[in-house]
């Protein structure tokens, strides 16, 4: 991580603390739990393409839309297009969980915690670190 943008580096590791509160809230995924690993992973992906851009020297918007970021991120990496469907079903764990009247399940946890993996492993890539 050296060779990066030191602000790249502060974005990458707050995903790193949102991608591991993940997956250790997981562990079991009790269904009181699933909104808090469904709003972790979302954290976790808002990071990692805020680091993308950061490093791309792209204005980073304050904004949580992960498909706006994402058409941000595009003409750095335009092989991220294929994470749009992951990204859209992220798109209410941000906020909508977070209050009453919304909520997830395990399988959903399960799926979210699965595309943030994916996701992960190939922002790192991008960057040239290991898993």
């Amino acid at each position: 991580m050296s060779c990066m943008k030191p602000a790249t580096r502060e974005w990458l590791l707050k995903a790193e603390k949102d991608y591991a509160a993940a997956r250790m809230t997981l562990g079991g995924t009790r269904p009181s739990l699933a909104d808090v690993v469904c709003f972790h992973c979302q954290q976790c992906v808002e990071k990692l393409l805020k680091a993308r851009l950061q490093e791309a020297g792209v204005p980073i918007p304050k904004l949580h839309n992960l498909d706006a970021l994402l058409n941000l991120v595009l003409p750095v990496e335009p092989a991220w297009a294929a994470w749009r469907t992951a990204l859209q079903l992220m798109a209410g764990y941000a906020v909508d969980y977070r209050y009453p009247g919304a909520g997830s399940a395990a399988p959903e946890a399960k799926q979210a915690f699965a595309d943030t993996r994916r996701i992960r492993l190939a922002v790192r890539r991008s960057f040239g670190l290991k898993r």
